[in-house]
């Protein structure tokens, strides 16, 4: 079987491109010029120039493909153009690529996220169902690309996964924090409570390549989460414990916002994007990203299966294998 791969480069794309090479798909990664391709140099696969501006490139990318997972996207971006560019017009192209030159596809792949969705502010967790409200230029950006996919369902056979918080290694911002806590830097965030769902990326690639090969499932959204909630603290209590530190320096909630701001000036200077913004630990204090997933359960027989604890410990183990902690 043939996949093409976006956001090959990324988190979430490498590691899904190591386990369809494992399942013995022929892999194709769409890149740029300019991709760093550090995570994905050294595998079976094969590198396709392209660009979503340049149709007929893109129609040469998706030719003769049996799938097409779309996992590029803009993530932090200064303007919402950039977000809108990156994340719905690419998309678009990405779709209409596939609808004109590859109608025969057996499956599209949409990688959206639960930031399209917005947090469950009555607490109760969400279901795909419930009325989209997001919260942040991502997550409308990712909500306007849902609704363009969803103007296809008719053309080609489409499923669109919305992940939790995702954790791995590879992803930039938990290596931040383990770095953080290391450092005996531990930030307070949230407010104490379960406020979140999570879902390691090996789960979440499983999810990927399961709502690909089931033949029967299409025009449908699933959220890929936990069953359980988690509070952002006892996370990060738990991995300076695994760390062996006895003590560590809180940040309360008022000096983070500060060191936000102080990050945010330094990016309007640099043009860089900020390691930590105000808007995210505003967020991650009132917020709660909770996910009802009984609806891909019934529908793919799918249900995460790593713990926390036992994927934090294998995370630090790899980061520590490889000289990062």
């Amino acid at each position: 079987m043939k996949a093409l791969v976006t956001g090959s480069t990324g988190f979430i794309g490498s590691h899904l491109v190591e386990s369809l090479i494992k399942k013995e798909y022929k892999v194709y990664c769409l890149i740029r010029k300019t991709s760093n391709l550090k995570w994905i140099k050294d595998l079976d696969v094969e590198f396709v120039n392209g660009s979503y501006w340049d149709k007929e490139s893109l129609d040469r990318a998706v030719k003769d493909m049996d799938y097409v997972f779309h996992v590029g996207a803009a993530l932090d971006a200064l303007k919402w153009e950039t977000y809108y560019k990156a994340n719905v017009e690419a998309t678009v192209k990405l779709l209409e690529a596939c609808a004109e030159a590859n109608p025969g596809l057996k499956k599209f792949i949409f990688v959206s996220s639960i930031a399209a969705a917005g947090p469950a502010n009555d607490k109760k967790p969400l279901k795909e169902s419930d009325p989209c409200h997001p919260v942040s230029l991502y997550g409308k950006s990712k909500l306007l690309a849902e609704e363009a996919a969803a103007g296809f369902f008719d053309k080609l056979p489409i499923v669109i996964i919305r992940p939790t918080n995702i954790l791995g290694v590879r992803q930039k911002q938990l290596h931040t924090t383990l770095q953080l806590v290391k450092k005996r830097i531990v930030p307070l965030l949230g407010d104490g409570q379960k406020q979140t769902t999570i879902c390691f990326v090996q789960d979440l690639v499983r999810a990927l390549i399961a709502a690909a090969e089931n033949e029967k499932v299409k025009g449908k959204t699933f959220f890929v989460a936990s069953s359980e909630a988690y509070s952002w603290r006892e996370m990060l209590e738990f991995i300076a414990k695994e760390l062996g530190l006895s003590f560590v320096i809180k940040i309360p909630y008022p000096l983070l916002i500060t060191i936000a701001f102080f990050f945010e000036t330094i990016s309007k200077i640099t043009g860089l994007s900020p390691l930590i913004t105000g808007k995210y630990i505003r967020s991650a204090r009132k917020n709660y990203w909770l996910h009802d997933t009984s609806s891909i359960k019934k529908e793919l027989g799918f249900s995460t299966e790593i713990k926390f604890e036992e994927g934090m410990k294998d995370i630090i183990k790899q980061n520590k294998d490889n000289g990062v902690l």
